[in-house]
């Protein structure tokens, strides 16, 4: 068995097998032998694996004490991936929602967070699903697309990938490449259901307000760096949350952190050649995640 694998996923969801899963790219599950009071459900990005998910999990289970469950989104992690064809956003749904399901059976409190599609998982999921009572998680959290000016490319993206013409754009190269815990490109199967999942984010955050505001308590990691995701979306979430509630953890340029290596407190390396950065503030960014856990 891999380290901290869930096996219990593997029979809610047949569609995985631990003889169908990558190595490293497994869904993970830390349980303390005595109940905890908190437990969180980690969520990990479009096309990567519960592995970027891993080092926060860790953090949350040795230093805070929290149950943690990280687990693998349909059609990710695979072997044998098929161009992630029959990819769907309401199966990534049926994923975290298990999740929250095991979390919440073992611990009086259930947060969520996840890194960019799973940010926005997360967030759709601590607005829907009532077993969510902690916080929101969100690292360089895929509210909405990057873009050019006034984000207009960005919206483009989304209205792209939502028509027929994301499949006839999808590449023929293999998925499965280089980095042992995440495919080799975005594919567009995958990014579409991203774009839908935009959308409806965008409808729930558009449902907010200063005088109906979000009420629960969100920490947000973003690099200025990111070119993937739009630090706007997690604006125009902050704009419509309590003051006093909402903490954002600003990653400086000079830093180089790009997009996935929020999450990463060391290097993926493959043969001696780098293949994602580790974020030089991950320290920085855990202890920011202590002092807003103390106070929340």
């Amino acid at each position: 068995m891999r380290d901290h694998e869930w096996t219990g996923y593997y029979d809610r969801f047949g569609y995985f097998s631990p003889e169908s899963v990558r190595d490293g790219c497994h869904p993970r599950i830390m349980e303390h032998q005595d109940t905890p009071r908190k437990a969180i459900v980690l969520v990990h990005g479009l096309s990567d694996s519960p592995y970027f998910m891993t080092a926060i999990g860790e953090y949350f289970f040795n230093q805070l004490g929290y149950n943690v469950y990280l687990p693998l989104l349909h059609c990710h992690g695979l072997k044998e991936p098929n161009g992630m064809e029959g990819v769907k956003l309401d199966e990534w749904k049926a994923n975290v929602a298990f999740a929250i399901s095991a979390a919440a059976a073992k611990s009086q409190e259930v947060s969520i967070g996840g890194l960019s599609t799973g940010g926005a998982l997360g967030f759709y999921m601590a607005t829907v699903n009532h077993d969510i009572q902690g916080s929101l998680y969100l690292f360089s959290g895929a509210l909405d697309l990057a873009g050019g000016p006034y984000g207009l490319a960005g919206e483009i993206k989304e209205k792209l990938l939502q028509t027929f013409l994301a499949d006839l754009l999808d590449s023929s190269k293999p998925l499965v490449g280089d980095n042992p815990y995440r495919y080799s490109y975005v594919d567009m199967d995958g990014a579409a259901e991203l774009a839908r999942l935009i959308r409806e984010t965008d409808t729930l955050v558009s449902g907010f307000s200063q005088r109906f505001p979000y009420s629960g308590n969100v920490f947000a990691a973003h690099s200025a760096c990111d070119t993937t995701a739009d630090i706007a979306g997690i604006e125009a979430l902050q704009a419509v949350s309590l003051r006093d509630r909402f903490s954002l953890f600003r990653i400086p340029e000079d830093l180089g952190v790009r997009h996935a290596s929020v999450v990463l407190r060391e290097p993926i390396m493959n043969g001696g050649k780098l293949l994602e950065a580790a974020n030089p503030a991950f320290e920085d960014m855990m202890q920011a995640i202590a002092a807003f856990e103390s106070r929340s």
